[in-house]
């Protein structure tokens, strides 16, 4: 490795060290005024609540074995909800991209369907499903399910035109082109709706847990709005930050290990 080589790379490193100071010292900063306000009153510290105050609930939750269980709960239905959205969306990105006449029908339904704020679809999932983990499950699928799709059917449909014309002067079939072309070529695409996907599912399992759930991360949150602990309630989104911050995390190192680009 050349000089320049290694100069380049330890401006990258220390590039990367500076902006993961300046992003921990923003959030220390974050947590120093909001703890300050609501110390000295000038934020409303039973509504916005403060830092010591949700480590201390946090720290009862835990001591009660009262997280734990909720945590999980989420996280079972996240990742149900999460890999059931990238199967299904998968299989019909596929059938979309196979069958053009298809296409063209579904394509005004999937952005109705798309645009249409699926929380007002919760009294119908509840009666069709009842109030239980199917309902949490169906009202994250239907909000990941459809970006899904339409980001999946995207990445195939731009796929090289020329790429697609070798293949077939090599007389590949449609499963072989799909297996060696379609979906490789896709792959970035796949990875950045994953990273959409994953928060769209979190966003459908906690609006689930609102309607229905007696355990998770979403029902802390209700219970402690219904009961006015406040405490409770900036716990349990505390909890959705950290989740969501690893949840994303993981995708990431997904899109590392896979994507060379």
């Amino acid at each position: 490795m050349s000089a320049d080589q290694q100069k380049y790379l330890k401006k990258i490193k220390i590039e990367k060290f500076l902006i993961l100071v300046i992003q921990i010292m923003i959030v220390l900063i974050f947590v120093f005024l909001w703890e300050y306000c609501s110390n000295h009153e000038i934020i409303n510290s039973f509504i916005y609540s403060s830092p010591t105050k949700i480590i201390a609930t946090l720290k009862e939750l835990i001591v009660t074995n009262n997280l734990l269980p909720h945590i999980l709960c989420t996280l079972k239905e996240v990742v149900i909800s999460f890999l059931g959205g990238i199967f299904l969306g998968l299989i019909i990105s596929l059938l979309l991209y196979e069958f053009k006449f298809l296409s063209k029908v579904c394509e005004p339904f999937l952005v109705t369907l798309n645009s249409l704020p699926k929380v007002a679809l919760g009294p119908v999932i509840i009666i069709i499903a009842g109030a239980n983990l199917k309902s949490i499950i169906m009202m994250a699928l239907l909000i990941n399910l459809i970006v899904t799709i339409m980001n999946f059917y995207n990445g195939f449909i731009n796929i090289d035109d020329n790429k697609q014309l070798l293949m077939k002067t090599f007389n590949a079939s449609k499963l072989q082109t799909l297996k060696y072309l379609v979906i490789p070529g896709s792959l970035n695409t796949i990875i950045s709706s994953l990273k959409i996907n994953i928060s769209m599912t979190l966003i459908g399992v906690i609006m689930g847990e609102f309607l229905v759930s007696k355990q998770g991360v979403g029902y802390l949150i209700i219970y402690g709005t219904q009961i006015f602990n406040m405490n409770l309630v900036m716990a349990g989104i505390v909890i959705l930050v950290i989740m969501s911050i690893i949840l994303y995390k993981m995708v990431l190192l997904f899109e590392k290990k896979y994507c060379k680009n």
